[in-house]
């Protein structure tokens, strides 16, 4: 439980401290194009720095980890709903969990 605690205060601040940032000390319009860019994904970037690793974790084996990934990665490539993404991984996994 204080693992996770910390890992959501961890990626609150990484993606709150480099918004926050400019906000409070630049008063202009940012206009460099890659610094805009690089606001706007930040947020996008700490989540799966945080979260893909606890991926392989998660289930206690390896193999069934990667295959709910796989699975996970092609449904998401086909644009499928978050919620039915993360429904049809769990069964996956699940499934797959009486193989191994």
């Amino acid at each position: 439980m204080q693992y996770q605690i910390i890992c959501v205060v961890i990626m609150a601040l990484a993606s709150y401290i480099p918004r926050f940032i400019p906000i409070t000390f630049l008063k202009k319009q940012i206009k460099s194009r890659y610094v805009q860019s690089f606001l706007y994904y930040m947020p996008y970037a700490v989540l799966a720095a945080l979260t893909f690793p606890a991926i392989f974790y998660a289930t206690g084996n390896l193999y069934t980890a990667i295959i709910g990934t796989v699975v996970a990665l092609a449904l998401s490539f086909f644009k499928v709903n978050m919620a039915l993404v993360a429904v049809v991984c769990v069964g996956v996994v699940f499934g797959f969990s009486f193989v191994f």
